[in-house]
């Protein structure tokens, strides 16, 4: 049996994204990937030079953004643009797309670097360091609708600080604040508040897009309204978002967080069904997996207080599988008494081991911020670049047993290299003119297998191993039939974008033809290749 390496403490209280890294790490590697031979004729970098902008290229130092979060793919370009604006972005891409087949530069939007496959990154072509236009004002309406107009390069954690001083915030999160706010509208932007608000990209009012061929369109759903649509999920795929308007709500200022412990897998998923489905209900519903550990309950955090502290200290794990819910209630300090009713009812409706209930009190911004107080720690400790390998799926409510016993009773049995997020969302809360694809029924799952590599490592935590346990569920959800859909998806062949996007593919080639006709934007997705673009072709070739 492998010896955890990282405390449960650490895995839950952090939250998902960093929870995962062991504590014997002795130097950082990653998959080196340089793509083709040279394609990108000198001439076309030594152009970029006579571009009158309100910011900079960066020529030389520029190894910094050949890499991700995944740390797995390093593509070399050859220049980043610092924009200081929006026509910086407009006018680079507009001088690409005029040079025509003849040239071969491609771009990247790159925001925190968050990307775990390369999407970031363009091999010989040009980066764009979307946080240039951080600092530039961001204007918070307070009207009857509430909404904040924030450039695409801004960090989500920089929105709320900005909004909370007018007592407001998003509605929608991630479990990570420090992203930008392009790139999580690029792909969905899900935590869980998701549930009841929808994704990031169901909050979104109005978009500013720089498209593949350098024009700059405003757009919503009542205006351009297809590439509004096409971008909200697109992977970066038909446009830049240089400013988002993004719905608010009031915010509370305190949150009570709440976690509880099930051992059947029928019954946690049920709670938590019947919580999303419930009028009045908590404000964040997460759960995730625990396999294979021990002394659980002596590793919650000390802010986190057990309800019963004798009948908690009662409780043995012994390393059976269980499976934590994750709550939230928020709430105004002059609001408790009616707040602590609330929980106890909802609490009263559940079936979770009654030893397992732990509640604590905090801001509204520490909760929200969780995951970066732990990121911080990690990388005073260098136990943060490391390989991310991450696996996150949607699955379909009918299969989600099929799946669990499959994956985490077989597959998963023994150990696991991360957290394991799992939680149910409403299907009502998505916009299915947006291009995120889903599966069909009214309620699906998030499994989110968030692993970490052990660079130099031969044994269960080294990449390859993960990658090739990433394959066997994969290849697992093939073969059982399960129906699921990769978030954040990468493929390398037509035949599996095809049947990522059907029944939707037509319509993102036909978007992709409109709005980035030469496959200028985002090569890092290894969607569109260039050679096989021409100013009116079908674009359905795919690498």
């Amino acid at each position: 049996m492998r010896t955890p390496t990282i405390n449960f403490l650490r895995q839950i209280s952090t939250s998902y994204l960093n929870l995962f890294i062991v504590l014997f790490l002795s130097s950082i590697t990653a998959k080196i990937n340089l793509g083709s031979p040279s394609i990108v004729p000198n001439s076309d970098i030594l152009s970029l030079k006579t571009l009158n902008l309100d910011g900079h290229f960066s020529f030389h130092d520029v190894h910094h953004v050949a890499k991700d979060f995944g740390n797995r793919y390093h593509f070399v370009p050859s220049a980043i643009l610092h924009p200081k604006s929006v026509s910086d972005i407009s006018t680079t891409i507009k001088h690409i797309f005029q040079m025509g087949l003849s040239s071969k530069l491609t771009v990247a939007a790159r925001g925190h670097g968050h990307s775990l496959q390369g999407q970031s990154q363009a091999h010989e072509g040009i980066v764009i360091n979307m946080e240039s236009l951080q600092g530039l004002e961001m204007y918070v309406h307070t009207g009857k609708v509430p909404y904040v107009d924030v450039y695409g390069g801004e960090l989500w954690i920089n929105v709320l600080h900005k909004t909370l001083n007018y007592g407001l915030a998003p509605k929608s999160w991630t479990d990570y604040l420090h992203l930008s706010v392009g790139g999580t509208l690029s792909n969905a932007g899900i935590s869980g508040q998701a549930f009841r608000h929808g994704p990031q990209i169901s909050n979104v009012h109005q978009l500013e897009i720089v498209t593949g061929k350098g024009e700059v369109v405003n757009c919503s759903a009542n205006h351009n309204a297809d590439l509004f649509h096409g971008v909200l999920g697109g992977l970066g795929q038909f446009g830049i978002i240089t400013r988002a308007r993004i719905s608010l709500e009031p915010a509370p200022k305190m949150v009570k967080w709440i976690r509880v412990l099930y051992s059947d897998f029928s019954t946690f998923t049920k709670d938590q069904e019947l919580l999303i489905s419930a009028e009045k209900t908590f404000d964040y519903i997460e759960g995730f997996v625990i396999i294979n550990r021990t002394g659980l309950l002596n590793n919650w955090r000390s802010s986190f207080s057990p309800q019963d502290p004798l009948q908690a200290s009662h409780f043995k794990s012994d390393g059976k599988t269980l499976f934590c819910l994750e709550l939230t209630k928020n709430f105004n300090p002059d609001e408790t008494n009616i707040i602590n009713q609330e929980v106890k009812s909802l609490l009263s409706q559940l079936a979770y081991i009654q030893s397992t209930l732990f509640i604590s009190e905090v801001s509204y911004l520490e909760f929200l911020e969780r995951v970066h107080v732990s990121e911080m720690k990690l990388r005073s400790k260098g136990l943060w670049e490391v390989p991310h390998p991450w696996l996150n799926l949607l699955i379909p409510r009918t299969k989600i047993h099929d799946f669990a016993e499959g994956v985490f009773g077989n597959i998963l049995a023994d150990n696991s290299n991360g957290p394991i997020l799992i939680y149910p969302l409403n299907k009502s809360k998505w916009d299915n003119n947006v291009s995120v694809v889903t599966p069909s029924e009214d309620i699906f799952y998030l499994v989110a297998f968030l692993s970490s590599a052990v660079p130099s490592c031969s044994g269960s935590d080294s990449l390859g191993r993960i990658l090739t346990q990433n394959k066997r569920v994969l290849d697992f959800c093939e073969m059982a039939g399960i129906g699921m859909k990769q978030y954040l998806p990468h493929y390398t062949t037509q035949e599996e974008w095809q049947a990522h996007f059907d029944p939707r593919w037509e319509a993102f080639i036909r978007r992709k033809s409109a709005y980035d006709p030469l496959a200028i934007l985002a090569p890092g997705q290894r969607i569109f290749h260039r050679q096989y673009a021409s100013p009116d072709a079908d674009l359905t070739s795919i690498a």
